[in-house]
């Protein structure tokens, strides 16, 4: 990740821009401390996608339909040494 300052940012914005696009997201500091992230559009997109809930990430599994066989032996239980 490239650091740029802000002053160097704002004269040079394209160039950020472009970096940002083609090399990942970039940071910017202020006064020495880092003060902001710039990054691609397609970045924040996957930044901000909606969660799925566990039910619909299922429900899109291509193991969907799949019969898994979850039932229990009823054998009798193991013995244990205490």
């Amino acid at each position: 990740m490239q650091t740029w300052q802000l002053q160097e940012a704002k004269n040079k914005f394209s160039n950020l821009v472009s970096s940002a696009q083609s090399k990942g997201p970039q940071v910017v500091t202020r006064h020495g401390q880092k003060a902001v992230v710039v990054l691609s559009y397609k970045e924040y997109e996957k930044l901000t996608e909606p969660r799925k809930d566990l039910v619909s990430f299922l429900q899109e599994s291509p193991l969907k339909g799949v019969e898994l066989d979850v039932s229990r032996q009823k054998d009798t239980t193991r013995e244990i040494e205490l």
